[in-house]
Formats: C-alpha cells, sequence, structure tokens
C-alpha cells in the first residue's frame, strides 16, 4: 500500500483546502477529523478520485503515512492542541514531526518544542496566512521550531505556498522553537494596523467629504495602482461596489462593531514586555474595542450632539491624494514598528530571524501582502542590521515627500471631530523617534522625586546615577534599581 506524504488534522474550511492544495502538487495526504463524518464526507465528495486518504483514528493516521511521519495539526488554538499532542505522541515514534498550522501564541510553541523534542521527536509551529483561498492557492507559511525538521517539510510547503517575482517561494525557515508563530503573530498585527488605517482614510471620505460607497470604490481603484497596491486595498476597492439586493451598497448597512482573535492582541502585550512602542497597531485593537461599545457610542453621541467642530472647506480632489499619502505614511510606521518588535525579540529569544526573507513570505499569499513589502526587502537585504526601516535611504525619500500631507489630514480630522487614532499614533511615533531630546527629563526629575529611582545627567557619562534631595528632608538613600 502507497503511504501517504503528510497526515492531516482539522478538516475545517482551513484544512481542507490545504489538503486539497497538496494534493494537487502531487502529494499524497491522509486525513483524520474528530467528528469522523466529516472524513467520510470530504472523501466521498470533494476529494473523490485524488490521492487522498481517509481515517478514522490517530494510529490508522499514522499507519498510513510514510517515515518520518509528518501530521499537522489544523485545529482551534489552545489546550485542544496540546491535548492532540499529547495523543500523536503515543501514536508516532522517535524521528517524527508534528506540525501546527494554526493561530498558537508563540510561548506555547516554545513549550510544545522543547516538549515534543524531549520525547525524541520534533515540532514545528508554522503560520499560515492567506485565508480560505490562500489554503487553497497558495499561502503565506512561516515555519519555525525544530530545525532538524525542516529538510523533511520544505518541499511540500514550498511546493504550495504562493510563488511571487521569479518562482520564489513565500515560506522559508524562520528560527527555532516559537520563532514562526512569533513572525506570524506579527503578520497578524500588522494586518490589524492596515485595516484599521484603511477604515480612518475611508470614515475621513465618507463623513468628512461625503463621499458615496461608489465615489470611495473609484478612489481606492486608483490606489491601488499606485504604492499602496495591496490585498486590502483591493478588496476594500471591490466592498465598496457590492450592492444587497435592493441595489444599495451593503457595506453601508453592517453594523460597524468589529471582533478580534486575540493575535493583535498578543502582538500588543509582546511589545510592552520588550518595550517597543508599538503605538499603531495598538491603537488598531483599541479602536476594536472601542467599536465593540455600540450601544454606550450611541448614547455618548446623542449627549455630545451640540459638540464644536469645523468642516471641511478646502479642495476635495487635494484632500483625497493627502488621505492617500497619510495612509502610506502610517502604513510605513506600521512596519517599522513591527520590524523594530521582530529584531528585540529576535534578541531576546536568541533567533536569528532573516527579515528581508520574512517581507519575501509576505509578498505573497497572506492578507498583509502588497508591492510594498519589496521595497522592505531590498532594505533588509542592503542593510541586515537596519535598526529601523525609517533610516533606510529608500523609505527617507519618500516619508520626506509625505510629512505635510499626513500632517493636514490628522490636523483636519482633529479639528472636525473624525477620529483617527491610528494615523494620529502613527505620526506621534514619527515626531516622537525623530525628536532630538524628548521631555523624558523632567519624568525622570518627577521619578527622582517621589521614589528616589535617581536619573543620569547631559553632563556626565551614561550609566552614572544621581539622586537629588528635592525637600530636603528625603535624604540622600535612593532606590536600588534604576529601570527606563
Amino acid at each position: 500500500m502507497n503511504k501517504a506524504d503528510i497526515g492531516l488534522i482539522g478538516l475545517a474550511v482551513m484544512g481542507e483546502n490545504l489538503v486539497m492544495n497538496m494534493e494537487s502538487k502531487g502529494f499524497t495526504v491522509a486525513v483524520f477529523n474528530r467528528t469522523t463524518s466529516k472524513v467520510d464526507d470530504f472523501t466521498g465528495g470533494r476529494a473523490k478520485g485524488k490521492n487522498i486518504i481517509g481515517t478514522h483514528s490517530l494510529k490508522e493516521l499514522a499507519d498510513n503515512l510514510a517515515k518520518p511521519r509528518k501530521v499537522m495539526m489544523m485545529v482551534k488554538a489552545g489546550q485542544s492542541v496540546d491535548d492532540l499532542i499529547g495523543q500523536l505522541l503515543e501514536v508516532l515514534e522517535p524521528g517524527d514531526i508534528i506540525i501546527d498550522g494554526g493561530n498558537s501564541h508563540f510561548p506555547d510553541s516554545i513549550r510544545r518544542t522543547a516538549h515534543v523534542e524531549a520525547r525524541g521527536l520534533h515540532y514545528i509551529g508554522t503560520g499560515v496566512s492567506g485565508g480560505e483561498e490562500g489554503a487553497l492557492k497558495g499561502p503565506s507559511i512561516m515555519p519555525g521550531g525544530s530545525p532538524a525538521a525542516w529538510p523533511a517539510v520544505k518541499p511540500i510547503f514550498q511546493s504550495i505556498s504562493a510563488k511571487v517575482e521569479g518562482g520564489a517561494a513565500c515560506c522559508d525557515w524562520v528560527g527555532e522553537n516559537g520563532a514562526g508563530h512569533f513572525v506570524k503573530m506579527v503578520h497578524n498585527g500588522i494586518e490589524y494596523g492596515d485595516m484599521q488605517l484603511i477604515c480612518e482614510a475611508y470614515q475621513l471620505m465618507k463623513d468628512l467629504l461625503g463621499m458615496t460607497a461608489d465615489e470611495m470604490h473609484e478612489v481606492f481603484k486608483d490606489w491601488n495602482e499606485t504604492e499602496l497596491d495591496s490585498y486590502l486595498i483591493e478588496i476594500t476597492r471591490d466592498i465598496l461596489a457590492y450592492k444587497d439586493t435592493d441595489g444599495k451598497p451593503i457595506v453601508d448597512k453592517i453594523l460597524d462593531t468589529a471582533g478580534q482573535k486575540g493575535t493583535g492582541k498578543w502582538t500588543g502585550v509582546t511589545a510592552l514586555d520588550e518595550g517597543v512602542p508599538l503605538t499603531l497597531i495598538v491603537e488598531s485593537v483599541f479602536s476594536r474595542c472601542i467599536s465593540a461599545m455600540k450601544s454606550e457610542r450611541v448614547e455618548a453621541a446623542g449627549e455630545y450632539a451640540g459638540k464644536q467642530k469645523a468642516s471641511f472647506s478646502g479642495d476635495r480632489k487635494q484632500f483625497i491624494e493627502d488621505i492617500r499619502c497619510a495612509l502610506y505614511a502610517s502604513k510605513i510606521i506600521s512596519y517599522a514598528q513591527g520590524y523594530t518588535l521582530m529584531k528585540t525579540a529576535a534578541s531576546t529569544y536568541k533567533w536569528n530571524l532573516n527579515y528581508g526573507g520574512i517581507a519575501l513570505m509576505w509578498r505573497g499569499g497572506c492578507i498583509i501582502r502588497s508591492v510594498f513589502l519589496g521595497k522592505i526587502k531590498e532594505a533588509y537585504d542592503s542593510n541586515p542590521e537596519l535598526s529601523n526601516l525609517l533610516l533606510d535611504p529608500y523609505f527617507k525619500q519618500v516619508m520626506q515627500q509625505l510629512i505635510a500631507p499626513w500632517r493636514r489630514v490628522v490636523s483636519q480630522a482633529v479639528l472636525c471631530g473624525v477620529p483617527v487614532p491610528s494615523f494620529a499614533a502613527a505620526l506621534s511615533y514619527f515626531d516622537g523617534y525623530t525628536c532630538e531630546r524628548l521631555p523624558a527629563n523632567l519624568l525622570q526629575a518627577q521619578r527622582d522625586f517621589f521614589g528616589a529611582h535617581t536619573y543620569e545627567r547631559l553632563d556626565e557619562p551614561r550609566g552614572k546615577f544621581f539622586h537629588t534631595n528635592w525637600t530636603g528632608e528625603g535624604g540622600n538613600t535612593s532606590a536600588s534599581t534604576y529601570n527606563v
């Protein structure tokens, strides 16, 4: 009996589509689902006549796999992954490979890699991005975990992944233990930011300029032919043109509350742990939180119905172009912050991340895929030690052209009372990052005043700390620790 090249557990939409993708590239796939009727429905329907083997137990799945066995789990993140790993360890043997393709939190993947390796097996935690269509036609795949496992899964993963110019696969080895799921987490954080920025551009055109969905469709159609060419701009264009059964734009009928699965929150919490100012992405997460407060917002809007705000009276066409520039500038900030988080965490967790390679992996297949990522790849290929995208010559030149329209958009939004939390957070980050002297000297004086936390001086070497007896009553004893 011919053995399968890989096994997959979890026949929901993503799992099924990945199986179909693998089979279409010449691989034989064994499948299992906890509800075994789904296996029969799949093999007797969509997968009928294809090189797909249905199994009804984990042991049967293992028995149908060529060695080293490769088993990919596409199940809900959390305890169910740990439970399934425990069951797989009973039917697999040393040298076999367990793969988690779900949206697991990277600390869990660090822990699971150590656990599985201790049993003599290999573990891969891989981010898979691209949604339903990407899974079927070619996703972005971000694997990390046991390096010894990569040669065994590389032919399969790179065959099924998206391809960009020159046939380059949007999949490569990311790093040890949790690195793959970490990079996918940052991808999702940037995705949160990109979506919120587009939504703010939409609200400015809708509420400030009074544009219809059809008019905005044309704007996004034009924008998709510029540096903003991307999957999210593309689908926004199409969403705005989509009509309900009565011929009216369906987007205008959708309730304005947004949910989240947690990856954006994880990105923000990790940034706080690492001391990285991920301001734009965190604001995009909070924007979803405030959107969920619908009933309160409706009440508050009534209470403040007479709030003072200006109305737009400028050049409409020019302001639309200004919004495009603000969107582009803010998008650069979002990636600059995301990459700073990756570089900082790589140092913490001892990962050797290929930043240009990550941009290539995101260049196709995934939700944040865009032409813009090619420029990020060039920046890190040119200087792998680049500390911030804003210091790259290309992005420095671009930002110089975007600053003025970006400021016009944020200031106009503030004057007119249109919320632009991510546009504004991005601009504040830029101004803070490019400001030679910030007021943290006063903050340090405050900390020393009430807690004797000490401070450094401009006229003394870095690393030398001082305390002032501000009241004449506090004495000269200072705190034993000092943290910026």
